[in-house]
């Protein structure tokens, strides 16, 4: 048993209460919290110590959809057609990216993402990959590469046929129900997973009634549930009345998609009929305001009827700092109600996430929590209450301020210093994607 004391700490709870305590000590054995108060450590003389006086200790921030293939995607210089819809920007710009990834560029893709958001403060990303050049493998080499970092993670195949391959469904469809064995052969050797399995969809206008019954087999066998975009931009709602004549969501429904273990994306155009089934059926939906405001495809005004709304950043890097407060500021200027802690509520809930994949408690700094702990340096100029800890995380505390990153008990980052060289894997990086935009510029959309 390994055991640690974080002595002498601020606690701020990011979730209902938002309970702050001063001056306490974190008491970590394993991997869970076991004890938190004043005074701790002469109970645990043979626990290593870890002095954080100075700090604030906040539970570690979920992003609940991301995509590590845009890893490499950063100032992606290549050349591309017009792009003035939201079909266009796919063809032209992602899934011609995906489709230049090989293992190589996917592994690198999983490092760059993974060490981008340990460094935000982020302790789990929820991957939802594509790379279809390379399908078989993928899933690991992208778990490869979050143990690697010490990342927390969840991923998924988006099983489409969006590229006219027959073969390419049961492809994704084969390598989603691979890596959830892989997961459960794990756990039946009592190995730590720090990297779980969902079933993953792109998007249902990219996805034929067979490929549907795939995906409701595939959960079935797995018992995992489905990561899947929904009702991004307009066409994919108008494709699903036209050849479907049903809502996106009365057809997921039909095949038995829906639950607690579902994640669905965006969600733009979803209507009250359908958004009163998510609720019913308690499945979570991942807000991605960066992304929605980058693919200028509009803005979900209806997010504050969804129930299990949670926050993602669509491939928009791991930073949840960032994505919280202009989830907060593009509401306002929307006109709508929220508050800073009804977001910051949002950004939690992805912990719930994890609970029920995990089956373990995540989210509070509590005893017999997760120890997914991100510790940050904030001096805060005004007081510092549980009535207003929203308010400073919204206005106030940023990826700037993070100092040392907790998962599953350990330090990733101790003092802002990972315990590899990650500027080796940086500068390889940097090779490996400008063979990947050489790659694009060789594919037609």
């Amino acid at each position: 048993m390994s055991m640690i004391v974080i002595s002498n700490t601020r606690v701020v709870q990011t979730s209902f209460p938002f309970d702050i305590h001063d001056g306490v000590d974190v008491v970590i054995s394993d991997d869970r919290i076991l004890d938190v108060g004043k005074h701790l450590a002469s109970k645990y003389p043979q626990a290593k110590h870890f002095d954080a006086s100075q700090m604030t200790v906040i539970p570690g921030m979920v992003c609940s959809h991301h995509h590590y293939y845009s890893g490499l995607s950063r100032g992606m210089l290549v050349k591309a057609g017009p792009q003035n819809d939201f079909i266009q920007v796919l063809k032209e710009w992602w899934w011609r990216l995906d489709r230049a990834l090989d293992e190589e560029a996917c592994l690198y893709s999983s490092l760059i993402c993974s060490i981008d958001a340990i460094k935000a403060g982020t302790t789990c990303c929820i991957d939802h990959h594509a790379s279809p050049s390379f399908i078989s493998g993928s899933l690991s080499t992208i778990a490869r590469g979050m143990r690697q970092v010490g990342i927390r993670g969840m991923t998924c195949y988006e099983v489409t046929d969006r590229n006219g391959q027959s073969d390419e469904i049961q492809a994704g469809i084969d390598e989603n129900i691979a890596f959830a064995i892989e997961v459960e052969a794990a756990k039946k050797e009592h190995e730590p997973v720090l990297v779980e399995a969902m079933i993953g969809g792109h998007a249902p206008f990219t996805i034929s009634e067979a490929g549907m019954g795939l995906l409701a087999d595939a959960c079935r066998k797995t018992n995992r549930g489905l990561h899947l975009h929904v009702a991004e931009d307009r066409y994919d709602v108008t494709w699903s009345h036209h050849k479907y004549a049903k809502d996106i969501v009365e057809r997921l429904d039909d095949y038995g998609l829906l639950g607690d273990k579902t994640l669905l994306v965006h969600g733009l155009f979803l209507n009250d009929k359908e958004i009163e089934i998510l609720n019913e059926r308690n499945v979570y939906l991942a807000h991605n305001p960066r992304s929605n405001m980058n693919n200028h495809v509009g803005y979900f005004d209806a997010l504050q009827k969804v129930h299990n709304l949670v926050l993602g950043t669509d491939g928009c890097g791991g930073n949840m700092f960032e994505e919280v407060k202009i989830a907060y500021f593009k509401h306002k200027d929307a006109g709508l109600s929220w508050w800073p802690q009804d977001f910051v509520s949002v950004l939690s809930r992805g912990n719930e996430i994890l609970s029920t994949y995990f089956d373990a408690p995540f989210g509070r700094v509590e005893p017999g929590y997760k120890a997914d702990l991100t510790f940050l340096k904030y001096e805060n100029p005004t007081p510092l209450v549980s009535e207003n800890a929203a308010s400073h995380i919204v206005w106030g505390m940023s990826s700037n301020c993070v100092d040392s990153v907790m998962v599953d008990g350990n330090f990733v980052m101790k003092n802002r210093e990972f315990a590899f060289d990650i500027q080796e894997i940086y500068a390889k990086a940097s090779e490996v994607a400008a063979k990947v935009w050489k790659k694009v510029d060789s594919i037609a959309p």
